[in-house]
């Protein structure tokens, strides 16, 4: 079993972090900061751990802000992501008042331990001037400076802060624009999930921005555009169907079998799909589970169509594995098949209640 993420901020991580700060400055209070840091710890979820190692630096720190970024900044090297977190949350909650100090530490933390988090309060307080200098980020020649630029802005960052501002379309458009065909996947990729989220919000800018994208060519431009429309892609919008080539609403399925008609929690669900294509090109194919209340849809395959009549069969197996993020209730269930947006067949089955199991 996978060690739960939590479990890394821990004694080694504390560690790391004191032995950079006593190099730094060796008036550094190791062995206070490291006591009060550990005290409590393990009885914390992981964002908790973060606060409460981030509280026991500061109380270890008792320096002017621009002191204390300094001497965090010069041993940012010696970080990693684990004994690193904590040092940007320090900075998220202490920087505050002090933007250039806070953002160098940031930009200095980053690539060993990333900032997209502890940015984002920079983002709500200072808005026009905290983007100015991301809009230097994404000139840099650091890729994990460039991607700060583009994650730290997201509109819809996972675990992070909500910044108002940043739900509006337009203000990080000019981030986007540099970072577009960057040659670092690793930035390319949070640029696609940048859009993939302001898609959520204003579709017609996203595609808009994507379709000029496109007219400016790029090497990698068609790789970020597939990437950023997958949400609206999932959600069968037309537009987003075109954009990629797809004749939304076209294809039909001839055949959709289950092997059975049962599956338990914790077993899966295995079905074949026979399609036809009614028009050249690509055949976007997805599937939805659907109970009460409930619908998720799911990437299936694509296959690209020399013309109409030309056929594929697709085999899959969807996993009813519990989660502690979804509740997955025994009861009535129905496949969707969708088929460039479209959905073109759709068949019933049920979940049933986990088998018991003797005990050993």
């Amino acid at each position: 079993m996978a060690q739960p993420l939590k479990d890394l901020i821990n004694e080694r991580s504390v560690t790391v972090l004191a032995d950079g700060l006593s190099a730094a400055w060796p008036a550094f209070p190791r062995a206070r900061f490291t006591a009060r840091a550990l005290t409590g710890l393990d009885g914390l979820e992981l964002k908790a751990r973060v606060t409460h190692v981030a509280a026991a630096l500061h109380d270890a720190l008792p320096l002017p802000y621009p002191e204390a970024a300094a001497l965090v900044r010069e041993c940012a090297a010696t970080l990693d992501m684990w004994s690193g977190w904590p040092a940007t949350e320090h900075t998220a909650t202490h920087g505050l008042g002090h933007l250039d100090d806070a953002m160098r530490t940031l930009a200095a933390l980053t690539p060993y331990a990333t900032g997209e988090f502890a940015v984002r309060p920079y983002l709500e307080r200072y808005r026009d001037d905290a983007i100015k200098i991301m809009l230097d980020w994404a000139e840099s020649p650091d890729e994990h400076l460039r991607r700060l630029a583009s994650e730290g802005s997201r509109p819809r960052l996972p675990w992070a802060s909500r910044v108002g501002w940043l739900m509006t379309p337009g203000p990080t458009l000019p981030l986007l624009d540099r970072l577009r065909d960057d040659p670092s996947e690793y930035v390319r990729r949070s640029v696609a999930n940048h859009v993939n989220d302001l898609a959520k919000d204003h579709p017609q800018v996203a595609l808009e921005l994507l379709a000029k994208w496109r007219a400016g060519g790029g090497s990698h431009v068609e790789r970020v555009l597939r990437h950023a429309v997958r949400g609206l892609l999932r959600a069968g919008h037309p537009e987003a169907l075109a954009l990629v080539g797809a004749t939304p609403g076209s294809g039909a399925v001839d055949a959709l079998s289950l092997d059975s008609a049962t599956v338990a929690v914790g077993a899966k669900l295995a079905f074949t799909v026979t399609v036809t294509a009614e028009t050249a090109g690509p055949v976007l194919l997805k599937y939805a589970v659907r109970r009460s209340g409930s619908r998720r849809v799911f990437h299936l395959g694509q296959r690209e169509a020399s013309g109409p009549g030309q056929t594929f069969t697709v085999r899959k197996t969807h996993s009813f594995r519990p989660v502690t993020t979804r509740d997955e209730p025994p009861g009535a269930r129905e496949l969707d098949v969708i088929v460039n947006g479209r959905v073109a067949a759709t068949v019933p089955f049920t979940l049933t209640e986990a088998p018991l199991t003797s005990a050993s």
